[in-house]
């Protein structure tokens, strides 16, 4: 239960003023279509983390216990950073290329989700937590909290929601799972 709860709230947060995030508000403004959107970000959402959850239980089993919280304990710490830096949708073109609503969300969200910071997070997560199927629909059920709201609220929510707070908030959550990681064996790892 830990693994969920602490995947859905690390990467809710962390979701914020995301640019996946941001590809939602694009794509509920050009299709005004919310079902097949939402159907779409999580279609893409469930499988990308899958993947991304399947690399942190290799690296779990491939890394020792010494070197797994180093590095995982270094990884959250630079999450935290990472999360202070915001995102833009860089020319980012959504087009449909004969997909439908849903094709075209499940292909541009996939797409931008690849090496993104809720991704990378994702990794983490499941080489910590060593629980694929919490840690996976901890992640997804994450990224829904975010993005459903922005796909059925659009610029309204955009432009109050205050996203710098809730940036430092998802950093600061990064940085106490690193310093617990790096705390050792009596810290947060086995």
């Amino acid at each position: 239960m830990e693994a969920f709860l602490v995947s859905t709230g690390i990467v809710a947060l962390a979701e914020i003023g995301d640019k996946t995030q941001l590809l939602s508000l694009v794509l509920a403004a050009r299709y005004r279509r919310p079902l097949p959107i939402v159907t779409g970000i999580f279609l893409a959402t469930l499988f990308n983390h899958a993947l991304a959850s399947a690399v942190g239980g290799w690296l779990n089993a491939l890394l020792g216990p010494e070197v797994l919280r180093w590095a995982l304990g270094l990884s959250f710490i630079a999450m935290a950073a990472w999360v202070l830096v915001p995102d833009k949708l860089d020319s980012v073109q959504v087009r449909g290329a004969g997909l439908g609503v849903l094709g075209a969300t499940l292909l541009a969200f996939f797409l931008a989700e690849m090496g993104d910071k809720t991704q990378i997070a994702t990794v983490a997560l499941a080489a910590r937590f060593d629980a694929f199927l919490p840690v996976v629909a901890g992640t997804t059920l994450g990224m829904m909290i975010a993005n459903v709201p922005a796909v059925l609220a659009g610029d309204r929510m955009a432009t109050r929601m205050p996203v710098r707070l809730v940036h430092g908030v998802a950093a600061a959550l990064f940085a106490v799972l690193g310093v617990i990681a790096l705390a050792g064996p009596s810290g947060w790892l086995p």
